[in-house]
């Protein structure tokens, strides 16, 4: 590849040991590629020498996806950084893995158009990383997530070929292997090029803070706005705990004496804008919203968002160590979860506190600690399995945007069955037959080609994640 471009010196292979996962591992070397060409190059390499090998784009991952296991290749997509071409035509922007997320928005913008998935990572994520989880964000809930907006991808698969999955037509005949390399983390290729579907910006916008005296009010204001037909640009909730920690970090004027706020946004047409502002307005009243205020300008609106985009960075102020949790949970059954969720934090004597996507019930569980506590990554592991074991039982998923990784790899079976995991695992061996793409990552021990006579036993209770 060049002149420093593969690297294998101690500190090297130790920054690039982890993601922003809790979970270490161990690279072999690491290299940067400019091209498709190059990855290419990097992944028939490591077939040839039967080394495994894990694509990284910003490492700002939560689940372990982008930590190598094995000695890995670590394959970092970072300088591929290119807006190859922006249609404002067709709607769509052709990019390289290694352009940041907001810089897209911040390209076309001027253009009258954004990219819509914002995940809280927005300003350091690349859009390659949120391909490879699926990403999601608080603007995603009328919008989608990242399936959403992904029409075509250029892969190196496996075998070292470069393929394209997916068209920029309106429909591709055939199976949507585009669909299913979105969220695939890595086990099924690389992406070394990316088509998504741009947004116009919306001519009217409008960002609503209701806060609350009990999260029972809040939640109950979340479902009577969906039941109510009002499906906002985005709805995110925060509890006492981190508005007081945003608060305090930011000074976004978030009320500091709330048990809970939630922001709510609106976009559109001016009359239907201001139709559904009334009408949160009065639902939020309704079920016991305490005060329901709208910013008054764009700096007002953008500094309520920065105090919601700054809540992980604000409990740096409290303890040097954070767990951060990725489950969804109908929304129904949103205030009886986090009910669950704060008894299993006072079982283990450790502060949590909640920040999530209230709309589409995905749920962010911040368990805050100090890691040189004798004993207390027992209790933050206990802690997060109680709470994913909750969510599942509750109707809900393991995961609704970071990815499955190594964090919850493991519990894959509290939410599939036998042949769930084997039709996956039979669909992973299809594009990797020899297992060297990001290695014992999403499926548990058993699952894929190889593996059948070690099939993992029912999860444990109490199982580390």
């Amino acid at each position: 590849m060049g002149q420093g471009r593969a690297r294998n010196e101690p500190l090297e292979l130790a920054l690039y040991s982890r993601d922003a996962g809790v979970q270490s591992g161990a690279a072999s070397a690491v290299c940067f590629p400019r091209s498709a060409d190059d990855v290419a190059s990097a992944v028939r390499a490591a077939t040839r020498h039967g080394i495994p090998y894990v694509a990284r784009g910003s490492g700002t991952g939560l689940a372990g996806g982008a930590t190598p296991l094995d000695d890995a290749l670590v394959i970092v997509t970072t300088q591929m950084n290119r807006v190859i071409a922006i249609d404002t035509h067709d709607q769509l922007a052709m990019v390289e893995p290694g352009v940041l997320n907001l810089d897209l928005s911040r390209h076309t913008r001027p253009l009258g158009f954004h990219y819509a998935p914002d995940p809280s990572s927005q300003q350091a994520c690349t859009i390659g990383g949120n391909v490879g989880t699926n990403a999601g964000g608080p603007h995603c809930l009328a919008s989608g997530v990242t399936s959403a907006h992904v029409l075509e991808i250029e892969v190196v698969l496996p075998t070292g070929e470069i393929a394209r999955l997916g068209s920029l037509a309106p429909d591709t005949p055939g199976y949507d292997l585009r669909g299913a390399f979105v969220g695939s983390e890595g086990t099924m290729g690389i992406c070394t090029q990316v088509a998504v579907r741009l947004m116009p910006n919306p001519p009217e916008v409008r960002t609503l803070l209701l806060d609350f005296m009990s999260v029972e009010a809040a939640g109950a204001t979340v479902s009577g706005l969906i039941a109510a037909g009002i499906v906002p640009a985005a709805l995110e909730m925060m509890d006492a705990e981190i508005t007081r920690a945003v608060e305090d970090f930011v000074g976004a004027g978030y009320p500091r004496d709330a048990a809970a706020v939630l922001l709510c946004e609106i976009d559109g047409l001016a009359g239907g804008v201001a139709y559904q502002v009334d009408a949160v307005r009065r639902i939020g009243y309704e079920h016991g919203a305490r005060n329901v205020r709208v910013a008054a300008n764009e700096a007002e609106r953008q500094l309520l968002w920065k105090g919601r985009k700054s809540a992980f960075g604000a409990i740096a102020r409290i303890a040097p160590d954070y767990y951060l949790h990725d489950a969804v949970v109908p929304r129904t059954k949103l205030v009886g979860v986090l009910e669950s969720i704060y008894a299993i934090a006072r079982e283990q004597q450790l502060t949590m506190m909640n920040v999530f996507h209230a709309g589409d019930g995905n749920l962010h569980p911040l368990i805050v600690f100090d890691g040189r506590e004798p004993g207390v990554w027992d209790r933050v592991h206990a802690a997060g399995s109680q709470i994913l074991r909750t969510c599942i039982d509750a109707g809900g998923v393991l995961s609704g945007e970071h990815g499955v990784g190594m964090e919850k790899r493991d519990l894959m079976p509290l939410q599939f069955s036998n042949d769930d995991l084997a039709a996956q695992g039979r669909l992973i061996d299809a594009f990797d037959p020899d297992g060297l793409a990001n290695p014992r990552k999403v499926l548990p021990s058993g699952w894929r080609c190889g593996e059948l006579n070690q099939r993992s036993a029912p999860v444990p209770e109490g199982t580390w994640i």
